[in-house]
Order: C-alpha cells, then structure tokens, then sequence
C-alpha cells in the first residue's frame, strides 16, 4: 500500500487556515467587547446639532444642476460674472509680499502685528482721533470680526461688573447676524434683543429700539452695527445716532461696536465709521470688533481687530493697559497668537500711500456695483408692477437687503425658479449682476403674485 501523496505545501497552508480562524475568533470576541462598551457623550447628553443654515444653504445650491440658479445666499462680493474677485490692490500687496526675501513663518506677538493693529486704529477711529493721540486705544489683532467680538465677549463676561446685576446682559438688534447670539450665549453672556426692523415700513423700527434701550437696566451693554446692517441693510441716520448715543450716555450704557463693512457700505471709510466716532467725540468707553474680510476681500485669511477705547480721563492710559494685559491673557489662551498673512497684506495696504488710494478705489468699484444692483432691481419690480412697494431696497444699504418675502415665497423662489436665500427674506446684493437681476425680478414678481392675498 502506498504512502498518501502529501504536497509540501499543504501543511502550511493548514497551518495558516488555522491561524486565520484565531484570528476571526479574537476579532469577534473583540467586536462583542466594543459592543458594550458604554459612550459618555450618547443623544441624551450630545444631541444632533442642526446644519448651519447658511452653510446648508451654500450646498443645496453647489448640488443644484440647473443652469439658471442664482446665489443670493452668500455673503462674500461677486463681480458681475459671478466670480469671486480678488481686489487688484491686494493682488499688487501679495505679489510685494512674496518678493520680499525677508518674508518668513514666525509667530507673530500675542497681540498681533503692530504696524497692522495701529493702522487699523487710525483707519476706524481716524489720524486725528484724540483717544489715539491720548493713547488711550489698546487694540489686538483678531481671527477677522467673529475673533474681535469673541475676545469682546470673553472679556466683558469675565470682567464687566456693573452696579446693577440686572446690566450683565448684552442687547442685540432683532433680527442680527445669527452669529452674534452664539458667540455670546457661549461666551456665558446673556442675550437680549432691542426692536431694529419694521416689518410694515421695512425700515428701522427707531421708536421700538430707543424705547428699549432706555428701559435696559442702567449700564448694559448694547451691541451697535456700525454700518450696513447685517441683515436687514437698514442704518440710523447720523440725526438717530445722536439721539442712540444720547439715551446710552443718560443710561450709562456700555457700546460695543461691530464694524464689518467700513468703506464697502458707501464707499467713504469716513462716513461708515461716523457713528463710532460720534460715539468715541462724545467720550464713551467702548469696544470694537473690525473685520478685514469684506472690505479687503480676505475671507479665508481671517484679518481682523480688536479695540478698546477708554474714556477722557487723567487714568485713561492706565487704564487701557490694565485692560490690555488681561485681553492679551484671553487671546493667550484662545489663538495663542493671530494668523500673520493677511494681515501683513492689509498692513501693507494701510501703510502705503499709494496702495491706500488703490484700495480706496476698489472700495468704490465694489460698493458702487451693489448700488446699482439696487437701482436696477427696483426699477425692475416696479415697471412689472409687482406688488407691494419696493423703494426700501435703494433704501437700505451694504451687502444685504431685506425683501420683505416671507418664508413661503423665499421656498416657492428656491422650488421653482432655483433661487436660493435664507428664509427670513434677506439677499446678498451681490449675488445680483446684469446676467440674472431681470430673471431674479421676473421669479419674485411671479412669487408674490401667486401668494398675494
């Protein structure tokens, strides 16, 4: 009889046969393990946040295949293809950037770049500003306007004390940037709202506001739009901010300041920076968060400031630099340090004679764009007749205007015509241009008479 024909392989691949089977073995008995094991963070402790509206606005219309799709939705400037447009003085300040050969990736202070904060201080406050020539200003550079008003926040709700508890609150507009309420409420602050927008005149509701301001307990704070206000595009007049600034100095009112389109709202960085100044003229304590990302369009490199500006007084200096060791303890531990790119490029710009004529010219460009936006498409809505009255569009101003379309228009606009904008009825003006505000006239003439009562 013979011997079994035994490969010399088939040992080994036995041997690995059995191996793979411990090892499917230990793999399901680890599988049954994690099972088990218990998270610290299930639905009942971390609930599923809502999508960011905008955010999940801005993807709905990247998915949207249709060809005449229109963008209303985002709050950056387009130029009038629709593209997004890098200013030719920025260009000219990178391109100086990159050449230098002493450009390098070093840490900049905790404070920032200094050739940018004290620019930005002459910039919102103006050359001649006694609180800069005082020296009583401190100012940090910020991850854009959010940073500026998060350092704001953290700072007032660990150190501001007012007299009165009731006070350690901060009044915003209603409707605001909706990120003015998470900032703060994160920040452990209690919000509050004052009345901004009228929904019959589509103005500014000034009677709602003042009233509530006045009847804030003594010393809140109160959060102001220096310009073009987000969302509505609706501002005081200067004769208004007058009678504001009054009320708060009367009420001994804290004003913080959010100025985000200084020079893009009108084009003058002077006039959009006339009420802070006003304010700071009639010797308030205050604070500022300036953003560089619509007026130097420098969106993603986060360039912003943060001011604190002491009231006239003999300890006016010592005080701003109490003020400032603690804000800089703050950023200490938020950013470490600021993002130094786009900052070196607005430095550049401010500090340059020439590029600041340019970047006052592009200002003009992007502004006086949107503004005839506006103009067209009023006279668009009203040559169709649409229903309704429509001069508060050449009414308000800056970026965003609010239609007056209510929800259900805002989604039959989005399901039939492929427009999209937040539901509250506000629209990036500079989402129009010559290609689509006849088609956009067209689709909310069509809206609002379909759901006209």
């Amino acid at each position: 009889m013979s011997a079994p024909n035994i490969t010399k392989t088939s040992v080994p691949r036995q041997q690995a046969n059995n191996r793979l089977g411990q090892i499917q073995g230990h793999m399901g008995q680890v599988d049954m393990n994690v099972e088990g094991v218990k998270t610290a963070f299930g639905a009942d402790t971390v609930p599923q946040a809502p999508e960011d509206p905008l955010f999940g606005l801005m993807a709905a219309f990247k998915n949207d295949q249709d060809p005449k799709k229109v963008d209303l939705g985002i709050g950056a400037y387009r130029d009038d293809n629709a593209k997004p447009w890098v200013l030719p003085v920025v260009k000219q300040a990178d391109e100086r950037l990159r050449a230098d050969p002493e450009l390098n990736h070093e840490y900049l202070p905790i404070a920032g770049l200094a050739d940018f904060t004290s620019a930005s201080q002459k910039l919102i406050l103006g050359k001649s500003s006694p609180a800069v020539q005082e020296k009583r200003v401190i100012s940090l550079q910020s991850v854009s306007g959010t940073g500026a008003l998060h350092l704001g926040a953290g700072f007032l709700a660990k150190f501001y004390n007012p007299q009165n508890a009731e006070a350690k609150a901060i009044y915003v507009s209603s409707p605001t940037w909706a990120n003015h309420n998470q900032i703060f409420a994160n920040s452990k602050l209690p919000v509050k709202n004052y009345p901004y927008f009228s929904k019959q005149t589509k103005g500014l509701d000034f009677d709602g506001m003042t009233s509530t301001i006045q009847s804030a307990p003594e010393g809140s704070v109160v959060l102001l739009h220096a310009c073009a206000h987000n969302p509505t595009g609706v501002d005081p007049t200067q004769d208004q901010w007058k009678k504001i600034a009054e009320i708060m100095k009367q009420k001994k009112h804290f004003p913080f300041f959010d100025c985000a389109y200084q020079g893009f709202a009108s084009g003058s960085l002077s006039r959009d920076a006339w009420a802070i100044n006003y304010f700071v003229e009639q010797g308030f304590e205050l604070m500022i968060a300036q953003s560089y990302a619509k007026n130097f369009g420098l969106y993603g490199e986060r360039a912003g400031c943060f001011h604190f500006v002491g009231a006239p007084s003999p300890s006016a200096q010592e005080e701003v630099t109490r003020v400032g060791s603690q804000l800089a303890i703050l950023q200490r531990s938020e950013i470490s340090n600021p993002p130094a790119y786009g900052a070196r490029i607005a430095s550049m710009i401010l500090n340059d004679d020439q590029l600041f004529a340019q970047w006052e010219e592009d200002l003009r460009t992007m502004s006086g764009r949107i503004i005839e936006m506006r103009k067209s498409l009023q006279s668009k809505l009203e040559q169709r007749g649409t229903p309704g009255t429509w001069n508060h569009i050449t009414d308000q101003i800056g970026m965003f205007s609010f239609t007056g379309l209510n929800e259900q228009q805002v989604q039959k606009l989005r399901e039939k015509f492929h427009v999209y904008m937040t539901k509250n009825g506000r629209i990036s003006m500079a989402g129009l241009n010559t290609n689509n505000v006849d088609y956009f006239a067209q689709a909310v003439d069509s809206v609002v008479r379909e759901t006209a009562n």
